[in-house]
């Protein structure tokens, strides 16, 4: 008896298959109502090839975009069955572009994540995306691993799985490509990098594995070829490692301060604006990290130029933002003289009168470290660039903390002990 089901089924599937019927609500409508999803589920179980892909298709089909019969694919235990088939069948195109599918209309749900947390999927993603070999299929797996991504439990297995590893592989192979196809795939690398970043760990095995050079390689190419969502995608991934500690100091030690800085020099205002956020992460909390920007004269020149540009606000606050950053980190006498070398300091002043209370307190922080290191130096700049003018006006400020931070630099200026 269950041989004739089998076969009756096999032959609906295939059916329906062939006729594409599935993809029109009129057809779905009454293979949902007659519960047919639920009587074809059991056929996943089957160790017959064709059966598990035309039962697969047929499934998949009807719940297409279907997102309560979702929930009920994946209470009945459908998770499990599909990594199987992924697991059984690895070598079988068919049967994993079937699962894949699935997995990728059932990944956003957070029972589907749930359930996947409880199977061995990232050792069968991993082993497909080792093995692709058309964008077709490296787009689909990445579809999916973003989204098992959001999941934290998800996220620690598939680092675990060797992700990081495969997409190293893949920026490696892919960074002087400038087919379209290989640039879409460069960006959503760089995008689960961003995705699978879960604490100090990651970020140093990132590095080890030489994924940040890899990165610059991208943005570099793609800076000359002027691909900004390839760009953007590295920028992002590039910023989002620089955050831990752990990675400041590698990135000092493999030069990447460096290769930033000369990226900084192409003519792309997204890629610069991005680009000097990642130098302040860097010099964010790091006083060895801020010395080092702090005594470039090439930066320093740059950045004074990038102060005052019009024609890009983004730039303008992060080039002073960068400035201010850079002195707040490192207070030394040798950096106050470098920034007051580079006609720093009048712009550090006119950023106190910024519209963002953030930027104001940023500002007005540097001032008052820069005076406490070298107030003789300054003295000529706080006359002509009528600094304590400025800070006079804003120790009325409404912003509490501008206030305070005003009259604090104002009185390391008069020579006053800051109270």
């Amino acid at each position: 008896m269950l041989l004739l089901w089998q076969l009756f089924y096999s032959y609906v599937a295939k059916a329906w298959n062939s006729l594409s019927f599935f993809y029109t609500e009129e057809m779905k409508k009454p293979c949902i109502e007659a519960d047919l999803v639920l009587t074809l589920i059991p056929l996943l179980e089957s160790t017959d090839q064709e059966m598990l892909l035309h039962a697969g298709r047929a499934i998949g089909r009807i719940c297409y975009d279907n997102r309560s019969l979702q929930e009920e694919l994946v209470k009945v235990g459908v998770i499990p069955s599909l990594v199987r088939i992924l697991t059984n069948y690895a070598d079988s195109e068919p049967l994993v572009h079937v699962a894949l599918l699935a997995l990728y209309n059932l990944a956003d749900l957070d029972s589907a994540k749930k359930a996947l947390s409880m199977t061995k999927v990232a050792e069968q993603l991993v082993k497909q995306l080792r093995r692709a070999e058309s964008h077709e299929k490296l787009e689909i797996v990445f579809e999916v691993l973003q989204a098992l991504a959001e999941n934290d439990a998800l996220k620690v297995q598939l680092v675990d799985a060797g992700v990081p590893e495969v997409l190293s592989e893949i920026l490696l192979r892919l960074q002087g490509s400038s087919q379209a196809e290989d640039t879409c795939i460069m960006k959503a690398a760089s995008d689960l990098i961003v995705s699978l970043l879960l604490g100090d760990g990651n970020c140093l095995r990132m590095f080890q594995l030489g994924v940040v050079h890899q990165l610059l390689d991208v943005l570099e190419k793609q800076v000359q070829s002027g691909d900004t969502s390839v760009q953007q995608a590295a920028l992002s991934a590039l910023q989002s490692l620089a955050v831990p500690v752990v990675s400041k100091v590698q990135v000092l030690e493999e030069g990447v301060a460096e290769r930033i800085e000369a990226l900084l020099r192409a003519q792309s205002r997204p890629a610069q604006f991005k680009l000097l956020g990642t130098l302040r992460t860097l010099a964010d909390g790091r006083a060895d990290a801020a010395e080092i920007l702090g005594q470039d004269p090439q930066l320093l020149s740059r950045l004074v130029q990038w102060c005052s540009v019009s024609d890009h606000s983004g730039i303008c606050g992060e080039a002073n933002r960068l400035l201010a950053s850079i002195l707040h980190h490192n207070r030394s006498q040798e950096v106050v003289k470098a920034i007051q070398a580079a006609q720093g300091v009048k712009h550090l002043v006119s950023m106190t009168t910024s519209e963002h209370a953030a930027m104001q307190n940023e500002a007005l922080n540097a001032l008052a470290i820069a005076s406490a290191i070298d107030l003789g130096d300054l003295r000529q700049e706080i006359e002509e660039d009528k600094i304590k003018d400025t800070l006079e006006q804003l120790c009325s400020h409404s912003n509490a903390d501008v206030a305070r931070g005003a009259t604090t630099t104002l009185q390391i200026l008069r020579g006053e002990t800051p109270h």
